[in-house]
């Protein structure tokens, strides 16, 4: 998948909220707080935890949405680092790993990149989110669109008062 171009989307989205907000100070750790809340709130969509629950996972189309709030925050984050030039995106070799291991190995390394945001960290966090959306059986194109309608939604919830 090609970032650029949503590199690009989400620095507009977020020049747009950091003016209407007035926001000016750094806010690195608050997106990346939100990169977790967002990791936590799609593996609750997914249910691959409950292992007490016979329930299962929300309608696909809930947990791509959940999914494409991740990826908001990791463009944000990597433009905040100017970390965006990163074109593809990083394959992971342990795909086949379960989806509980593949957020709890995301986690991880979002923690890592919070605390020390090089390059090589960012990019094992974008892995760890590849993984999982092929666990999932995302493609690319319906990530990129997804993203797409969600960028959509947060500037009409900005110009509403969200």
């Amino acid at each position: 998948m090609y970032l650029k171009k949503l590199f690009d989307m989400q620095r507009s989205l977020d020049s747009y909220i950091q003016t209407e907000k007035n926001i000016s100070r750094d806010v690195f750790l608050e997106k990346g707080l939100a990169l977790s809340v967002e990791l936590a709130e799609l593996a609750n969509e997914t249910r691959c935890f409950k292992f007490w629950s016979e329930k299962g996972p929300s309608e696909d189309n809930v947990i791509l949405e959940e999914y494409v709030d991740s990826i908001h925050f990791l463009l944000s984050l990597g433009n905040d680092k100017q970390l965006n030039d990163l074109e593809t995106w990083p394959a992971n070799p342990d795909e086949e790993g379960s989806l509980t291991m593949l957020f709890i190995h995301t986690q991880v390394s979002i923690n890592q990149f919070l605390q020390v945001p090089t390059k090589e960290n960012y990019k094992n966090v974008w892995s760890w989110y590849g993984a999982i959306a092929s666990n999932l059986g995302f493609t690319h194109e319906q990530i990129l669109q997804g993203y797409i309608n969600k960028n959509e939604k947060n500037y009409e919830r900005q110009r509403v008062g969200y």
